[in-house]
């Protein structure tokens, strides 16, 4: 959507940015009584944290299973918040949303796995200890039960950042990152249909695809763009 970034407060006269707060509450008095004072801008993301803290002692103290429906509610929040336009300015598609997007697809299978095997369980802990900080385990570490998983989180991420990185070139236009942009929305669709069960190489090797053309888009790497089309075909 497009919004007013520099917001300045009726009660107090205090000027500050919504990109920073997402928020129209002044940060000085609190009054709800704010204008914005400069053009609208294309923004889609807003400040946001995710804290698996509570869900990492949840699991030391076996617990986890109880505490899944909590798990996922904050997964989809943190991801809900999350852009990739931040003031008219294109961002990365970055690895904290990534692992949260495969974190909320593996937890909800644990959910309904009655019996992980330890191979399972060591994977999903990989997850927890490391998504907020946007670590995200190597491909070939994946657990086989969770694939599926992967591949549909990464896939949901993509396609995710697909959508904000069109609407960001109706302002900025660039014919061939668009066409190339509808080839990753094929393989999506592909991937989504099969509810994510591909290989995780081939869903980091889409992965890659997409950030491959935001680099060509922030920096102007020809050779980025070429890149991805390489993978795409």
């Amino acid at each position: 959507m497009k919004v007013r970034g520099q917001r300045e407060c009726q009660a107090c006269g205090h000027r500050w940015s919504y990109y920073e707060t997402g928020s129209v509450a002044c940060p000085a008095c609190e009054s709800l009584r704010s204008v914005g004072v400069d053009d609208r801008t294309l923004h889609t993301d807003a400040p946001a944290t995710l804290d698996l803290s509570p869900y990492r002692a949840a699991w030391a103290d076996d617990e986890l299973a109880d505490h899944v429906d909590d798990c996922k509610s904050t997964l989809r929040e943190y991801l809900r918040q999350r852009g990739f336009v931040d003031g008219g300015g294109l961002r990365p598609l970055d690895d904290t949303v990534l692992a949260a997007s495969e974190l909320l697809q593996v937890i909800d299978l644990f959910g309904r796995e009655r019996d992980p095997t330890d191979a399972d369980e060591r994977y999903l802990l990989a997850l927890l200890r490391g998504a907020d900080e946007g670590e995200r385990p190597p491909p070939e570490t994946v657990s086989p039960a969770w694939t599926a998983a992967r591949g549909l989180g990464y896939v949901n991420a993509v396609d995710d950042y697909r959508r904000d990185v069109i609407e960001w070139l109706d302002e900025h236009p660039d014919p061939e990152a668009r066409r190339t942009l509808g080839t990753v929305h094929e393989r999506v669709k592909r991937v989504q249909a099969l509810q994510g069960d591909v290989s995780p190489a081939e869903a980091e090797s889409l992965v890659r695809a997409v950030r491959e053309v935001g680099r060509y888009l922030m920096e102007g790497d020809e050779s980025a763009l070429a890149a991805a089309r390489d993978r795409l075909v």
